[in-house]
């Protein structure tokens, strides 16, 4: 049987698509969500700032697993090998304080 898929329009405006450089993801789940929170770490510097964080589904974040481990391959097979040091150099101390401390 053949599937109906729906083309979606997506937008995508001048300032999203500047993009925001991480190089920290925190990685936590409920029972109904996970949630992303993409971090900017600056050498020398004590604190850190989560530039943007990511709410999804538990579903979703499977299908972002599958998209990532794909393009992954497809980056390894076109490029090269990424390689990651057995321990990471100065990792972060956990738990990295999250909480937000402004009132709306």
């Amino acid at each position: 049987m053949e599937e109906n898929k729906q083309q979606i329009d997506i937008e995508l405006s001048h300032d999203i698509a500047q993009g925001i450089y991480a190089n920290l993801a925190i990685i936590t789940h409920s029972s109904s969500e996970f949630i992303l929170d993409f971090v900017r770490v600056v050498p020398g510097v004590p604190k850190a700032e989560v530039k943007s964080r990511i709410i999804m589904s538990p579903e979703h974040a499977k299908r972002l697993l599958w998209a990532l481990q794909d393009n992954i391959r497809k980056y390894e097979q076109t490029y090269r090998k990424i390689t990651l040091p057995e321990e990471p150099q100065n990792p972060p101390v956990f738990p990295l304080d999250l909480e937000p401390h402004g009132q709306a």
